[in-house]
């Protein structure tokens, strides 16, 4: 009867192991927030669009990026948050305005979509020295360069901006936590980071946790830099954002000192999501950039 008990206990936790294991491997499947070479490649060209799709290595890392239009008047560089991936800013890639004045890049930030899923890089500065080269050793990118960070990506285009100032000439950040602690943190956040709990949690997350539990440090480091950027900003957030407070705002205006304009625009009513639900109004701020920064109409 002992016997009995144990072999059909043994059975039972096999089988739920089974289906937990199928069921983490279906899910890391489901939710990644990327799309193949394929798949994005076929969503541009029912846009009549044909994008190039890139790899490059650095710093032990391979990155993908994907290049938009071919103008010789400005660059657009695109950088998404967390989780995410460079299909985050499609419809911004595909948009006609932006390509009659700007090539556009975006790319796979290390830990994430094509460049290295659930391998997160929370290091901010050596994220923004990994993306540089898509500006400078990649392309012969033409001035002015602007540089679009949404979320987590905001602090990384602020980085670019800090530690190379010659690459970058305007700032566009969208629901930006730029200040240390100026952002919701989840009661899972730090028992996630446990190897028992990582095993079931799809990779794109496993990224975004490990970037969520340094971003405070990182933030932090970058306190002393911020009166290095003597470029214009244009920050826009929504006023009921649940995920990165509106503290962030005063933030900005407090550390930006030598900014020599900064733009604050925050959109009632609005989430975190801002750039899904307001890309007109982005697309606006973009444009603005590009005047303000002197490129051609």
């Amino acid at each position: 009867m002992f016997l009995k008990i144990v072999r059909r206990t043994v059975r039972v936790f096999l089988a739920v192991l089974i289906f937990l294991i199928v069921f983490v491997l279906i899910f890391d499947r489901l939710v990644q927030f990327r799309m193949s070479d394929h798949d994005i490649m076929a969503w541009f060209q029912t846009r009549k669009l044909s994008p190039l799709i890139r790899y490059y290595s650095s710093q032990g890392r391979t990155v993908r990026y994907l290049q938009s239009g071919d103008s010789s008047q400005a660059t657009i560089l695109f950088i998404h948050g967390a989780p995410s991936s460079l299909s985050y800013w499609r419809e911004y890639l595909a948009d006609s305005s932006l390509l009659h004045r700007a090539t556009m890049y975006a790319a796979d930030r290390p830990g994430y979509g094509y460049s290295g899923l659930g391998d997160p890089l929370p290091d901010i500065s050596r994220q923004a020295a990994i993306i540089k080269l898509i500006l400078d050793s990649l392309h012969a990118t033409h001035h002015p360069v602007i540089v679009v960070g949404a979320s987590f990506g905001a602090p990384i285009a602020c980085r670019l901006a800090m530690d190379y100032p010659q690459l970058v000439d305007g700032l566009v950040l969208v629901a930006p936590p730029l200040g240390p602690g100026l952002e919701r943190y989840f009661w899972f956040t730090y028992p996630v980071e446990s190897p028992l709990v990582q095993w079931v949690v799809p990779r794109m997350f496993v990224s975004a946790n490990r970037e969520k539990v340094w971003h405070r440090g990182e933030l932090t480091k970058m306190l002393p830099l911020w009166p290095n950027i003597h470029i214009p900003v244009i920050y826009l957030q929504g006023t009921k954002d649940e995920l990165v407070f509106t503290a962030n705002a005063k933030f900005a205006r407090d550390h930006l000192v030598n900014a020599p304009s900064l733009d604050v625009r925050m959109i009632p009513g609005r989430g975190h999501l801002i750039a899904f639900l307001e890309k007109g109004r982005i697309t606006r701020a973009i444009h603005d950039m590009l005047d303000k920064c002197g490129a051609a109409r």
